[in-house]
């Protein structure tokens, strides 16, 4: 070996561009990793660990590619961008303290249409009147999602209901088992960025109808979806789906390669939107098969706000194939919120308590925990492109700072 330093840890937030899945940005970061000299002395360290071992292990291995092994702490689906957190190594083993931070987002939330996954990615399932939506009425309506509040789980999530995940039930057109409980979830801010006037935007939506089985399956979980976020009370506070990120979503892959994505259109369109992935929960590449959260985040809850006397149950009509789509109004939202919170249900939510619909347009994670997007801040793709001239002197440094951090907490 050659005694050079090896390096490992919790390096940097990655700015995750969209279409991409989380478990994409971990085979783009080892096809970088595996071939570099940064990463050669943990290759050789590991290499030689490996060949000590006996038989039976090396037997059981399910792949006998050896990759530096790279995790996230905390999955983003594929229509979202923005920060990953990653960790190399060793510091595989510290991401898990991120699935419990605080995140930030900006999305833009599109009103009128409203489709089985709660976003752009989806199909359309029934449409709402938008006229009356203007600026004041968002702000004011945004005051019930503020706080401690309990949040309903999109139907196209990977919330686990005895042993299936939930967008399985929907793409197969069936209801699940038990009903979808809300879950306790806090936002800490929540502010309108900007209005968008229709006819003065590009946000659109989408152009697929859901239809047959499908569509009637979407439309029987709405129409029990009749009832706007509420604040927590002693008889709604249990949470009895397993959600996919509640366990583990510090992802790690060393000794296998990782599987492939779900089926889907740009790593998770319509059905698995809300569920691969994000924030909205992707299948990603883990040591120990460990579970993701749907829509950017670990989902250990999820809100319902308070519904207001005068925000009445939104007037939705069938989505029609020969309807023109019109622009409707939109607007653009910054967030921070707890571990758990789904993007996707509040653009839900917020469309209900408007009297209309709404859906996910765009979604940026702009902030975890103490990683956030900026130059000198996250690993560009393009940092990656250019090659190791000059991504390396940045994930070395991001690993320098990590391992200071690390020292200096051990010494306090």
């Amino acid at each position: 070996m050659s005694g050079e330093k090896i390096y490992e840890g919790v390096f940097v937030a990655v700015h995750k561009p969209q279409g991409v899945t989380s478990a994409g940005v971990i085979r783009t970061l080892q096809n970088h990793f595996n071939s570099s000299k940064l990463f050669q002395p943990w290759l050789e360290t590991e290499r030689a660990r490996r060949n000590r071992e006996s038989s039976y292990q090396r037997n059981r291995r399910r792949s006998k590619q050896l990759d530096v092994k790279i995790g996230h702490g905390g999955t983003l689906d594929p229509l979202a961008t923005g920060v990953l957190v990653m960790g190399v190594g060793k510091g595989t083993k510290f991401l898990n303290d991120f699935l419990g931070c605080t995140k930030t987002y900006e999305t833009v939330v599109v009103f009128g249409a409203e489709t089985d996954t709660y976003d752009k990615l989806g199909k359309i399932v029934r449409r709402g009147p938008y006229e009356h939506i203007t600026r004041e009425a968002v702000e004011k309506a945004l005051e019930q999602f503020r706080g401690k509040i309990m949040q309903r789980p999109p139907i196209y999530s990977a919330l686990k209901v005895k042993g299936k995940k939930l967008y399985e039930y929907a793409r197969e057109g069936k209801e699940p088992p038990i009903e979808i409980q809300s879950r306790p979830v806090e936002v800490i801010d929540l502010r309108v960025l900007e209005w968008y006037e229709p006819g003065t935007h590009e946000y659109k939506w989408p152009e697929e109808e859901a239809a047959g089985e499908e569509k009637e399956a979407a439309e029987r979980l709405l129409a029990k979806d009749g009832t706007l976020p509420i604040a927590p009370s002693a008889e709604n506070k249990s949470i009895p789906m397993k959600s996919e990120e509640q366990e583990p979503a510090a992802t790690a892959t060393k000794r296998k390669t990782p599987p492939p994505e779900e089926n889907s259109k740009e790593e998770d369109t319509s059905a698995s939107a809300a569920a691969a992935a994000d924030a909205d929960a992707e299948p990603a590449p883990s040591a120990k098969k460990q579970k993701l959260t749907a829509e950017g985040d670990a989902a250990q809850a999820q809100v319902e706000p308070s519904v207001k006397a005068e925000t009445s149950e939104p007037t939705t009509s069938p989505a029609k194939p020969t309807e023109p789509s019109p622009q409707p109004p939109a607007v653009k939202i910054t967030m921070t919120v707890s571990s758990g919170f789904y993007v996707r249900s509040l653009a839900h939510d917020l469309g209900k308590a408007l009297g209309s619909c709404g859906l996910m347009s765009s979604l940026i994670r702009t902030r975890q925990a103490d990683f956030e997007l900026g130059p000198d801040k996250a690993l560009e793709y393009k940092d990656l492109e250019a090659g190791e001239d000059v991504w390396g002197p940045k994930v070395l440094r991001f690993l320098d700072d990590w391992e200071k951090k690390r020292a200096e907490a051990n010494t306090e």
